[in-house]
């Protein structure tokens, strides 16, 4: 990676190819970077591939020079930073900066926190209540999560069988380090939640992805995964409804594989449920604690971000067998502590809105299913296209591979997901995620939690950008 210095006052300056964190292109990638005057006075050299030594110039000519170590850990090193953090604050700095970008990025609602929820984060400041928790969350909404899955999931938990984390994303990966060894595999399905195989990585376990196809609407192949089942295998991530699919787990499939896990007593199953409550009828959510035999072997995830649209309030908890979430609760003891008061209050008024979150939740989810009706409909149409039809969440992961390998003028190949979706931010500037983040290459991930108008403009953007390449699509 070429890097330039230059003596000037301005702050560092990133160029776009990097901003698509992945590893093949950002090895890559062409990077300037500008310091302030102050520093100028340092030069870096390249001592070896996870070596970077600083020095300043004055001091290099003295014999007992200081050298500064800046080494990183193997394990995080082997991490790959998440591409739809990196394009979604892309996406935000163009539209700072006066671009007028469409982003379809960020998984998060676009509707307001409901008023009850809300008000009650307010109450709890007004009334003092900012100061720590226990450290697995308070016992009024331990309690009320329990009285939400008892009722809503027919999974029985008690209040030390919960732990309440900063977000649904932190709950995940404490279990992935309560559970694994070095060593140890990780069965993901594809496409994945991005984070999942880093999850494993920073565990020092083995990521074993296994493909699913969109004309099996992305649903996982029981046969495969017990052809790819190991001694080692020691965590299975369903996600359901998904991300970034939005396909649903029928009960049946999850009966078979429950049926395969329940060969192998070292293989646990971590169930990813945050979007149980956005899900398009006539699907309907099966959590897998509650299939026969499951409950000793799954760790069941979920929050309030998506269905209550409390992204920023930071809550989500995990429940399972003591054992397993008495090691969750050591770990982010050791990290974190107990997460927010403030929002452990809103979350308590979220559970108390009623069964799926009453009518605030189904306003939302009606929405969002007239958005999907509309993209569906619409990408459906185009030439070349492939859809699988979501059943829940609020992502459409639509096939635009054979659109690969056009030449586009004034912008040049179009290789992969990575290349079309800067293709789309360059010429039709709607940002987008390309399906490589997620495990699979020939698709672009579009949120549609955005306005139905926004939707219809971004539609309207991509299609056109799409013209010129038509003739290299094989009909």
């Amino acid at each position: 990676m070429a890097l330039s210095l230059h003596n000037s006052t301005s702050i560092s300056r990133v160029g776009f190819a990097s901003q698509f964190l992945g590893s093949k292109s950002a090895s890559k990638a062409s990077l300037s970077v500008s310091f302030p005057s102050s520093l100028a006075h340092l030069s870096f050299k390249s001592v070896e591939p996870s070596r970077i030594i600083a020095m300043s110039k004055a001091e290099s000519s003295s014999s007992d020079q200081v050298k500064v170590d800046i080494t990183l850990s193997p394990r995080v090193n082997s991490v790959k930073p998440s591409k739809t953090v990196a394009i979604t604050d892309h996406a935000t700095a163009l539209a700072q900066a006066g671009v007028p970008v469409i982003r379809l990025a960020a998984g998060e609602p676009d509707f307001d926190t409901p008023t009850i929820i809300a008000e009650a984060g307010i109450n709890a400041i007004r009334e003092g209540y900012t100061r720590y928790t226990p450290n697995a969350g308070t016992m009024e909404l331990r309690t009320a999560i329990c009285h939400k899955l008892k009722e809503e999931n027919g999974i029985s938990y008690t209040p030390d069988q919960i732990v309440v984390s900063n977000g649904a994303k932190q709950s995940i990966l404490q279990a992935v380090l309560a559970v694994c060894s070095p060593g140890d595999e990780v069965i993901i399905p594809a496409p994945y939640w991005v984070s999942y195989p880093e999850m494993a990585r920073l565990a020092d376990a083995t990521p074993v992805i296994l493909p699913t196809l969109i004309s099996d609407n992305f649903l996982l192949d029981p046969e495969l995964l017990e052809s790819k089942i190991t001694e080692k295998s020691r965590l299975l991530i369903l996600c359901s409804p998904s991300n970034p699919t939005g396909s649903v787990y029928p009960k049946k499939l999850l009966e078979k594989i429950a049926e395969i896990v329940a060969k192998h007593p070292r293989l646990l199953v971590l169930s990813d449920e945050i979007y149980e409550h956005i899900i398009y009828a006539p699907a309907t959510h099966t959590s897998f604690a509650s299939l026969p035999g499951m409950w000793d072997r799954t760790l069941t995830v979920n929050g309030f971000s998506k269905a209550f649209a409390m992204t920023g309030w930071r809550l989500g908890y995990i429940a399972g067998p003591k054992h397993f979430i008495a090691a969750c609760n050591k770990i982010q003891s050791q990290s974190t502590s107990g997460s927010s008061s403030i929002a452990q209050k809103a979350g308590v008024a979220a559970l108390g809105l009623g069964y799926a979150g009453g009518e605030a939740i189904s306003t939302m989810v009606k929405a969002f299913r007239e958005r999907r009706d509309f993209l569906v409909k619409s990408f459906g149409e185009l030439e070349g296209v492939k859809i699988s039809e979501p059943q829940g969440a609020f992502y459409l992961f639509i096939d635009f591979s054979s659109y690969y390998g056009v030449e586009a003028e004034g912008f040049g190949k179009i290789e992969n997901s990575e290349s079309l979706c800067r293709y789309f931010l360059d010429n039709a500037q709607v940002a987008l995620v390309p399906g490589d983040a997620f495990g699979d290459d020939s698709c672009i991930r579009i949120s549609y939690a955005a306005s139905l108008t926004t939707l219809q403009a971004a539609f309207e953007r991509i299609k056109k950008a799409l013209i010129s390449l038509r003739p290299a699509v094989t009909v």
